[in-house]
């Protein structure tokens, strides 16, 4: 029975920052997907459930946690990928919606489109029975103990996972940049460039998105591994190394077919955790990868 669950609350994370609140949090959220998954959960569920717990805690840079845009506004990016026929569903400068990740796998779901965006994402997330945020000045509440101060470039929060039916899913989440510009799209809900599940491996990228989309970082990690037959580990330093010439910082989780995880980032540091059958969990945030 070989399963595997990895989750990221941001690349963003500052030196000299205590990161415990998030810690014990990602603690929680690793043991219960792993009940989840040995209970024989769909990794696309748990995936969605994971981050839709991170948006609702207000202790990342998504969800509850986004920051306001250069006029004041909120609008937040999701996506979410199915590895075993690709389906996906993403949302786009979304406004108005608790759970932008639900909103995504509504769009997989619904699957006639793969994106939506604006008002259309919003529509289209109401209609789905998607709770409102009726006071986006009340309810968002990014704070200075995200570690992610206001010259910060990204924060994002994301999980990818395999479960006992060799299912693959990853899916992203964010409130963007700070100070973004009003419309202004990074990688996390872009296929290809924030996420990418298929049959041979799940990823979920956080960091300047700008870089990340350029270098179309998720699916490139899965184009390495099945056309030049690297390893997940070398694949995904692969691909930090093409976004680090793109003046590009963050990091990266994924998990392959095998339940192999990897975790690495090139900024200060990157909150993460993970848990498989062969692995206990681990909780991270400065500690290298090997």
């Amino acid at each position: 029975m070989t399963y595997a669950l990895v989750l990221h609350g941001g690349a963003g994370a500052r030196l000299g920052t205590d990161y415990t609140e998030q810690n014990q949090h990602m603690q929680q959220l690793t043991s219960s997907g792993q009940e989840m998954l040995i209970e024989g959960g769909f990794a696309l569920d748990v995936v969605a459930w994971v981050i839709e717990q991170m948006e609702a805690s207000g202790l990342y840079v998504a969800g509850k946690g986004s920051a306001p845009h250069s006029l004041g506004g909120f609008e937040l990016d999701a996506s979410i990928m199915k590895g075993t026929d690709r389906r996906a569903g993403a949302v786009a400068a979304i406004e108005g919606i608790v759970s932008p990740i639900q909103a995504a796998k509504s769009v997989l779901t619904e699957g006639r489109h793969v994106m939506l965006a604006g008002v259309g994402a919003h529509h289209a997330a109401k209609l789905a029975g998607l709770v409102e945020v009726t006071d986006p000045q009340a309810y968002y509440s990014e704070h200075v103990s995200h570690g992610s101060k206001e010259d910060a470039d990204h924060g994002t929060v994301g999980a990818v996972a395999l479960d006992i039916h060799g299912e693959l899913a990853a899916g992203t989440s964010t409130g963007g940049t700070f100070n973004k510009l009003v419309g202004r799209v990074g990688d996390t809900p872009i296929i290809g460039s924030g996420t990418w599940a298929d049959d041979t491996v799940a990823v979920s990228c956080t960091g300047l998105g700008e870089a990340f989309m350029r270098a179309n970082a998720a699916y490139d990690v899965s184009a390495r591994m099945r056309y030049a037959n690297v390893s997940i580990g070398d694949a995904c330093q692969q691909v930090l190394d093409v976004v680090k010439r793109f003046e590009g910082d963050g990091g990266l989780i994924a998990v392959d077919a095998k339940g192999n995880i990897c975790m690495p980032y090139n900024s200060d540091g990157m909150k993460r955790a993970a848990v498989s059958s062969t692995m206990d969990p681990v909780v991270r945030v400065f500690e290298p990868e090997a």
